[in-house]
């Protein structure tokens, strides 16, 4: 039996519509989001391109690869656990080998994405891990400490 899958629901005045820091001064930033949970997908890049970034959006990771060779981004954020195929830290560690000024974060609401995780690390690679349910406050601020240069261990 699957478990029902939990979805917080955030008004939408609670989602901040700041420009970030880092948006004064420079060109948007490339973000390319990426679950297999299209609503998800899709509701993080409606988040994010009203708070100013450049949104890519796919829905597997194959995808993903291919959008990236079109539109390199600046950050790839994730699902852990997306199927068939390509899982999030495979598509991670592809990412940063093909663009490696690509930074990443990875989300999950699962508990065996510490197989996954530790696998990576053993491979050399360092990802950060939000756990789902994201507020939007909170995605944005790590997603802001990401680009200006506090979060680091964005990538190995």
């Amino acid at each position: 039996m699957s478990a029902t899958p939990r979805i917080q629901v955030v008004p939408l005045e609670q989602i901040p519509l700041e420009t970030p820091a880092w948006l004064e001064t420079k060109q948007p930033q490339i973000v390319l989001v990426v679950d297999d949970e299209r609503v998800i997908a899709d509701t993080l890049s409606i988040i994010l391109s009203k708070n100013g970034y450049a949104v890519e959006t796919a829905y597997d990771a194959v995808s993903a690869l291919d959008l990236a060779s079109v539109v390199p981004p600046h950050l790839l954020l994730s699902d852990v656990m997306m199927g068939p195929g390509m899982d999030g830290t495979q598509l991670a560690i592809e990412m940063t080998e093909a663009y490696p000024d690509c930074k990443v974060i990875l989300f999950s609401g699962h508990a065996a994405t510490q197989d996954l995780l530790e696998n990576a690390r053993e491979a050399g690679y360092e990802f950060t891990v939000l756990t789902k349910p994201l507020h939007p406050a909170d995605l944005l601020a790590q997603i802001d400490e990401c680009f200006s240069g506090a979060m680091t261990a964005a990538l190995a």
